[in-house]
């Protein structure tokens, strides 16, 4: 199981540089190339996100942002240092995404951001937590193929 984690301070233009590490790291662990476009955009809507919170917020950590390959997934974790910022969905991308309880355009920009990422991922769990939020996604892999 390989794993890459970036971290970056909580500006906009810095998700540009995660879409393009998730991508390449995506790609490197086998992930399907017609899928690569969604995996840019997830990330970048949950890079956006965090983002934001972090800058609503006033706190200075910095983004996280995991890439696990696994046998046979790949797995990518977005995470913010906002307690409770999250909404407390657990489940897959059919499930019910709840806006957070804050600011009526927060929460507009919140449901639709993971809306965006639930109609992209298959796989995503959005998990509130006392250190901070985060969205994992995952995606299958194809295996490698052998040549003769």
């Amino acid at each position: 199981m390989a794993t890459v984690e970036l971290r970056f301070s909580a500006q906009p233009e810095h998700v540009r540089t995660a879409r393009l590490v998730a991508a390449a790291v995506a790609r490197r662990a086998g992930v399907d190339e017609a899928v690569l476009d969604e995996v840019r955009l997830a990330v970048g809507e949950a890079c956006s996100r965090a983002v934001g919170l972090h800058r609503n917020h006033g706190i200075s950590d910095p983004v996280r942002v995991v890439l696990t390959e696994e046998e046979k997934s790949f797995s990518i974790e977005v995470g913010d240092g906002v307690s409770g910022a999250a909404p407390g969905v657990r489940g897959s991308a059919d499930s019910e995404v709840p806006g957070a309880d804050s600011d009526a355009d927060a929460d507009g920009e919140d449901e639709m951001g993971l809306a965006v990422i639930s109609g992209l991922v298959d796989d995503v769990e959005v998990i509130a937590g006392e250190s901070g939020g985060v969205i994992r996604m995952s995606w299958p892999t194809t295996p490698e193929t052998e040549l003769p």
